[in-house]
């Protein structure tokens, strides 16, 4: 196999999970280029129309659906909509999830003080909506013995933080499921692996680090080149993980965030 026909995603088939922006709508764009046909979903209509049609008039093979993760039933339309529109089902990424509206050192997101609703809210998208669309996509490849599960955690699953308690604790779940998934789905020639980004300039948190400029600068701060992460910067792997070239890389959870977990943040002084 050449360099061409490792990355070549001509005739595969994706659905990618919070697809209208971000890392998501990233993945969507780089399997596109590559060849493949991509259902973008998103709990967000309008948010992801503008993307679904700006890539289709790209000459792209996509479509779009609404499905929130947390909904069962709107997940699996996603999946089965996918089917019936291209045959099968060959790559999924989950990439869906949200902030659990805490800094990482603010006093509200502390262990004594965090509001139990926002933590079950976030596992809810960030877990148990990842296990739900990783169940989903094995029962469409299992029959057709091949599939590439991509599933999109954090550093912040791989190093403790002071806070954000259910975000960091739903990064961390996942990248065990992956583990795990990985183990099981092996003999139906599946593999899945685990994207843990560092500080990315993403609309997760609604746009925080717009509003609260502050927080980005001290994110930057523990990155060594000192800025945060583009959403291009994660495309390269996103292609490698999702095509033929990944064939012996299976259970892993690989951080992409330029540096940072050399450069924790400090405990700020009391």
């Amino acid at each position: 196999m050449n360099a061409k026909e490792m990355f070549d995603l001509t005739g595969h088939v994706a659905l990618i999970t919070g697809a209208a922006n971000g890392i998501g709508l990233a993945h969507a764009e780089i399997l596109a280029e590559h060849g493949a046909k991509v259902m973008l979903t998103s709990r967000n209509a309008a948010t992801l129309d503008p993307q679904v049609a700006r890539l289709k008039a790209a000459g792209f093979a996509v479509e779009g659906m609404v499905a929130d993760v947390t909904d069962y039933d709107a997940l699996k339309a996603a999946f089965d909509a996918t089917v019936a529109k291209w045959g099968k089902l060959d790559i999924a990424v989950a990439n869906a999830g949200i902030g659990d509206g805490h800094g990482i050192v603010s006093p509200a997101g502390m262990i004594e003080t965090l509001p139990l609703q926002k933590y079950l809210d976030t596992i809810a998208i960030n877990q148990h909506g990842v296990v739900s669309t990783v169940q989903l996509a094995a029962q469409r490849m299992i029959p057709n013995k091949y599939g590439r599960i991509i599933i999109i955690s954090s550093i912040a699953g791989l190093a403790s933080e002071l806070t954000s308690y259910a975000y960091s604790m739903s990064k961390a779940a996942i990248q065990h499921l992956g583990r795990m998934a990985a183990r099981q789905l092996t003999p139906h020639n599946i593999i899945v692996n685990v994207m843990a980004p560092g500080p990315t300039y993403t609309h997760i948190g609604d746009g925080a680090l717009d509003k609260f400029p502050e927080g980005a600068k001290r994110f930057a701060s523990i990155i060594p080149r000192g800025t945060i992460g583009q959403v291009d910067e994660l495309k390269g792997l996103a292609l490698l993980l999702a095509s033929p070239a990944a064939s012996f890389i299976n259970g892993t959870v690989i951080p992409v965030d330029g540096g940072a977990l050399t450069m924790r943040v400090p405990r700020p002084q009391q």
